[in-house]
């Protein structure tokens, strides 16, 4: 489980392509330090598994869904990346509760600066409108973010200096893809509903009435 507070702006040195699949080789000395073979390091926002390190650098194979539902597959060699290590046990929850698993990728379509932050519209696929909603949570590639204004084909959030700086967000331009990861807290909740699976509340036990009785 990650946060989508990003530690690391991080850097693809290699590509290979398999069958199916594809191996990446990525530099990042400080996610890197004291991983080892099979930890997950987040990069753009998707749960990579680590399958060996070397001097600051480490590297994942990416299967052929992950490279059709997110942005991994436009990423060539010298492209800087978003790199986060999971939440450990007992951390600091700076952003809100991110999987790493992308529901889909939206586009950047403007861009609008501001003395001290930044306005960025981002397309957001028919699918997932309904999981975002005005001041809710939304990853973007990797990052954790606040919604501004949710519309039906699109939404906006505001980027501070220090996510300028520190992310690839900083430089993403109009065109560019961006992967995005909704709340799951949302879907588990339309899910439960559609299925009547919410039930009502139990009466609070009071001192004339046991707990579990019915008034």
């Amino acid at each position: 489980m990650f946060t989508g507070i990003v530690e690391e702006l991080g850097e693809v040195v290699a590509v290979e392509e398999l069958a199916d699949a594809a191996r990446f080789r990525l530099r990042g000395p400080v996610v890197t330090e004291g991983a080892k073979h099979g930890d997950s390091i987040a990069v753009n926002g998707v749960c990579l598994t680590v399958v060996d390190t070397s001097g600051g650098e480490f590297t994942a194979d990416v299967m052929a869904e992950t490279l059709e539902r997110s942005g991994l597959g436009a990423l060539t060699a010298g492209d800087r990346v978003n790199l986060e290590r999971p939440m450990a046990l007992g951390g600091r929850l700076g952003g809100h509760l991110v999987q790493g698993h992308v529901d889909g990728t939206g586009t950047i379509t403007g861009r609008v600066p501001g003395d001290n932050w930044e306005i960025v519209r981002i397309s957001l696929p028919e699918r997932l409108t309904r999981y975002v909603v005005e001041k809710g949570s939304i990853t973007v590639d990797g990052v954790s973010l606040t919604v501004v204004e949710a519309g039906e084909e699109d939404f906006t959030v505001s980027l501070i200096p220090t996510t300028l700086a520190m992310t690839t967000l900083g430089v993403k331009k109009p065109g560019d893809p961006v992967n995005l990861e909704v709340d799951v807290l949302a879907k588990y909740v339309e899910r439960l509903l559609a299925r009547g699976a919410v039930p009502a509340p139990a009466p609070a036990a009071g001192p004339d009435l046991p707990a579990g009785a019915v008034r």
